[in-house]
């Protein structure tokens, strides 16, 4: 994971934490946190990387609609930044 931006990472959470959330999905939620906009052609570039580093699975609800789901690797990594997170926070 340390080769993600942290931009990157917010997103790789986000999916972490829904249940096959759509694109759209997680734009709404990442926008939330930034409290601002986030056009397209900065979400699914980022959403390819994490898929393109197994990160994340990407699947199809219907012609227009993709769905992003979190991998194992994806969970695994998190887990490991967590852990190097804590050793600085306690």
């Amino acid at each position: 994971m340390d080769d993600l931006t942290g931009f990157q990472r917010d997103l790789l959470y986000v999916i972490a934490g829904a249940d096959q959330p759509s694109g759209q999905e997680v734009k709404d939620e990442v926008e939330k946190y930034y409290n601002s906009e986030i056009n397209h052609g900065r979400l699914y570039p980022n959403l390819d990387t994490l898929v393109n580093k197994e990160l994340v699975e990407k699947g199809q609800l219907d012609r227009r609609t993709n769905y992003y789901a979190i991998s194992d690797r994806g969970l695994e990594q998190i887990e490991q930044r967590r852990e190097w997170e804590q050793q600085y926070i306690d």
